[in-house]
């Protein structure tokens, strides 16, 4: 059974002074998430993601449709301890110590002492924050209040997880060790259903995406089904060519450029490759690797929305 599904899922908001004038954020939206799997949720900004998770975790009422999470509507009070949430723009009490929160947080859900000590001391320890403990919240930066905010989320030890953005803010490390936290999540079995716009890092992580614009769903399903686009040739790397080599090949290839001691080499058609291979199995050079050339998740992306 999915751990999540969403049936037709819609979203009036109602602007102008008089409040009568309805814009829809939400245009009948259905997915589905399976368990175990890291699902990403794409959109620029305004295209109704974080919409979606506030509806999911009941901030916000339907104008139409409906949502279950691990087979209980969304107003269920019970499946509340069975999931977490991390929200686009999370706040905290100004004056509470990392140490604090997640105490408060981990009592909230009925944890106790003196496996709640543990747990905190754990999670402090996955975020990179063990020497911030006794820090209060008010001195950390954005990307700091981002990873305390990802820690109360797992807290409780959900079977899923929502992420609105959990990148925002984030250095470089910062972002390494988050993928490594929903990595670990997922082969512990924990779903992670999370939004970004930060392209690179959902083809890094995601089973399967949703793109989103304007509301409505416009793809979604595993990126090797949505990246089904056209290869534009391949590319291969070798070591070991000489400068004679290198005039050779650059006579049967589209492009050819020495980097250091390797040579970068592309290849638009089958007959090129075929001759390539050849010549590099009779000159007993070193393939060091061939790859496909498609357009990125972020290309793919793009090209999406200019269509809208």
């Amino acid at each position: 059974m999915p751990v999540v599904e969403i049936e037709n899922l819609t979203k009036d908001f109602l602007v102008g002074f008089w409040r009568k004038r309805p814009v829809r954020a939400l245009d009948h939206l259905s997915l589905q998430v399976e368990q175990g799997e890291i699902f990403g949720f794409l959109g620029p900004n305004g295209a109704g993601k974080s919409t979606t998770l506030k509806l999911l975790m009941h901030l916000l009422h339907p104008t139409s449709g409906e949502a279950r999470i691990l087979g209980e509507p969304v107003a269920s009070v019970k499946m509340r301890s069975r999931i977490g949430f991390l929200p686009e723009n999370p706040y905290f009490y100004d004056y509470l110590t990392p140490e604090e929160l997640l105490t408060y947080a981990g009592r909230l859900l009925g944890i106790r002492k003196p496996g709640l000590s543990a747990k905190v001391r754990s999670l402090l320890e996955t975020v990179g924050l063990a020497d911030a403990r006794a820090i209060q919240l008010r001195k950390f930066s954005k990307g700091m209040v981002q990873r305390i905010g990802i820690a109360q989320a797992i807290i409780n030890d959900p079977e899923i997880v929502f992420l609105d953005e959990p990148m925002s803010g984030l250095d470089p490390l910062g972002r390494m060790e988050v993928r490594g936290i929903i990595h670990s999540l997922k082969s512990r079995g924990v779903t992670v259903f999370f939004s970004s716009h930060i392209l690179p890092d959902v083809e890094a992580l995601c089973d399967r995406v949703a793109i989103l614009n304007k509301g409505k769903l416009l793809e979604i399903g595993a990126l090797e089904e949505i990246l089904k686009v056209r290869i534009e040739g391949h590319e291969l790397i070798l070591a070991g060519c000489s400068e004679e080599n290198l005039k050779a090949l650059r006579q049967s290839c589209k492009e050819a450029r020495p980097m250091g001691d390797r040579l970068h080499i592309r290849i638009s058609s089958r007959e090129q490759m075929q001759s390539v291979l050849r010549y590099v199995i009779e000159e007993k050079l070193e393939l060091i690797s061939m790859n496909p050339i498609r357009p990125s998740l972020e290309e793919y992306f793009f090209q999406e929305l200019k269509k809208q």
